[in-house]
């Protein structure tokens, strides 16, 4: 690894604020900071690492050595939210389900909103260091403004989803599932039936193993890089106090965005899985 020099990001010119150079703005591509073994390691690397042992030591420290029959305390507000957040999954997914999913979604819940809350944080996207070629590239990058981690978390989903299905319907029945007939029909149009739901089925199957997975990670990674590009131009600008004023607010709204993303991620995971472990009375009714 060459060395670098860490250095906070020097302010620009009043004058060339309005057209800031490239190398100032939010690469789309996250740059990598240094190599191990040719591999690289990028700035979001970086910060989902630093994610990830931040949750372990929360974890660590604020789950009681001994948990209480009757909870009190830390330990009922959390059992609380616990219930609540099981309960919401329960009134979607069958009873079955929920315990395989639940777990899951949660853990994506709470990664994915420490992730976004990364972009809040003094220094990440501001601290850079000076790269071989004599350019800026900040040190830190929220994880989820990197869509090899959004495409990643999404791979993920669609494998356990596919999992899932096949242990709650059995492989011929989530065949069945999807390119079944769903709706009482008689024996001399059941054959227009089969071609229609056929072709329906086609499509769902499209969208279970491309076009959900893609919107759930472009969803996050759009959101995600979207406000920080715009939180990276508020503080390019011209004026220091109209830059102060501005990024006060969008702090709030980012706040609130990143926790709105977080949610509707895990939403989305517990719905598109209810959508594959549900039977319906009618598929085999013709």
């Amino acid at each position: 690894m060459s060395a670098v020099n860490l250095h906070a990001q020097p302010a620009a010119p009043a004058g060339a604020a309005a057209s800031a150079p490239a190398d100032e703005m939010v690469p789309a591509a996250a740059p990598a900071v240094f190599h191990v073994l040719g591999l690289p390691i990028t700035n979001s690397m970086i910060c989902t690492w630093i994610v990830a042992a931040f949750i372990l030591i929360i974890v660590r420290a604020t789950t009681p050595k001994n948990i209480k029959e009757i909870p009190s305390g830390m330990q009922n507000v959390l059992e609380a939210m616990v219930e609540g957040w099981e309960g919401l999954i329960g009134d979607i997914l069958d009873k079955r389900v929920t315990k395989w999913v639940f777990p899951f979604a949660t853990t994506f819940f709470i990664f994915i909103l420490f992730s976004n809350l990364m972009d809040l944080v003094p220094g990440v996207g501001s601290i850079r260091f000076t790269s071989p070629d004599n350019k800026f590239t900040p040190l830190f990058r929220p994880p989820t403004t990197d869509a090899n981690l959004t495409v990643a978390m999404a791979g993920i989903f669609l494998v356990m989803s596919l999992y899932w299905a096949v242990r709650y319907n059995g492989p011929w029945g989530l065949v069945k599932h999807i390119f079944g007939v769903k709706m009482e029909t008689t024996k001399w149009t059941y054959p227009l039936f089969f071609l229609l739901f056929l072709f329906i089925g086609s499509m769902e199957l499209l969208s279970v193993v491309f076009a959900r997975p893609v919107a759930l990670a472009m969803r996050l990674y759009g959101n995600v890089f979207a406000g920080e590009s715009i939180l990276d131009m508020i503080f390019h600008g011209k004026s220091l106090l109209f830059s102060l004023l501005l990024s006060s607010c969008m702090y709030f709204y980012e706040t609130f965005v990143c926790l709105v993303q977080a949610f509707v991620f895990a939403m989305l995971v517990v719905a598109f899985v209810g959508t594959l472990c549900t039977h319906n009375d009618e598929e085999h009714a013709h």
